[in-house]
């Protein structure tokens, strides 16, 4: 097997494998496989007799993956999906539930620093955010088609900008003499609305307007509370889970079910708060700063409900 890139380091890797406690002969759902970098930490714990199956929106992660691990110490079954559909392939590969599960919300760095992709204000690229690039809508379609209200209401909720009203009108007055179709553009307009207050802000005046348009095109709180509603159906009894989130909206979502869960018998937490990078790991990987690790063992017999 290769060692993950100095590009690309799996997050919280000591943590993940604490709390998951792999043993041999257990199944494995890799819910965001990502470049692969927890499973090859994973698998070798799991041989003999183990299973991994990993899930991906990405087909170049999947990609990657199949190519990075060579002769894997156990069966490796690679599919391009997304988590919220996770019973319907577990039901396909004909898994009665699994051991271990583990979703690492964040995404590869490798993804981030394309500028094909549009994740990021740094690098001029297409107004995409797509994580799967075979499906759904862009950033710019949302940006170039949603009502002004609605619109101020999305960058609102999901990226928690006090100027999302003027950054909404904004945007509207651009676009209807021009589309805004990349990220510099749609950049600019935001370090417009912000002007000299710009200077004083932590974070560039693009950062939650990108995290909320990001959000919405990937849909990803609405899949994450599908993962969280189908735990009942994934997990096999004594099975523990691992979910990292990255932002606040996707931790309080976590938390939330993860307690409702304990409170009604059907899990125990793991950890009471979440667990934090080291300072040495933030040193060493700027991107792992503001992950959050919660972690579960499931009690309650599969197919109880869950929520």
């Amino acid at each position: 097997m290769v060692n993950e890139t100095p590009q690309h380091i799996p997050v919280m890797p000591d943590e993940v494998v604490a709390q998951l406690a792999p043993r041999p002969g257990e199944v494995v759902l890799d819910c965001t496989l990502g470049r692969a970098g927890h499973a090859q930490l994973i698998m070798p714990m799991i041989a003999p007799g183990g299973r991994y199956i990993g899930l991906d929106v990405d087909p170049a992660n999947l990609a990657y993956a199949r190519d990075a691990v060579d002769s894997p110490p156990v069966p490796m079954e690679l599919v391009h999906r997304n988590f919220a559909e996770a019973g319907d392939v577990l039901d396909e590969l004909e898994v009665d539930g699994v051991d271990l599960l583990l979703a690492d919300l964040g995404f590869a760095s490798t993804q981030v620093d394309d500028p094909g992709r549009g994740l990021s204000f740094l690098q001029d690229g297409p107004l995409d955010m797509r994580l799967d690039p075979t499906i759904g809508r862009t950033a710019a379609d949302l940006v170039n088609r949603t009502p002004q209200n609605e619109l101020a209401d999305l960058i609102y909720r999901y990226g928690d900008e006090r100027f999302s009203r003027a950054i909404s009108r904004k945007i509207v007055e651009r676009r209807r003499r021009t589309p805004i179709n990349t990220t510099s553009e749609l950049a600019e307009l935001c370090c417009a609305v912000y002007g000299p207050r710009a200077r004083r802000q932590r974070i560039h005046p693009a950062t939650r307007t990108f995290q909320a348009l990001r959000i919405a095109v990937n849909d990803e709180l609405g899949r994450l509370e599908a993962l969280l509603g189908a735990m009942g159906r994934l997990l096999k009894p004594d099975a523990r889970a691992v979910i990292i989130s990255f932002h606040s909206l996707e931790d309080r979502a976590v938390k939330q079910a993860f307690r409702r869960f304990a409170s009604d018998g059907l899990a125990e937490l793991l950890v009471s708060k979440p667990l934090r990078p080291s300072d040495e790991e933030r040193h060493a990987n700027s991107r792992s700063r503001s992950a959050r690790l919660r972690a579960l063992r499931w009690l309650a017999a599969r197919g109880r409900a869950s929520s």
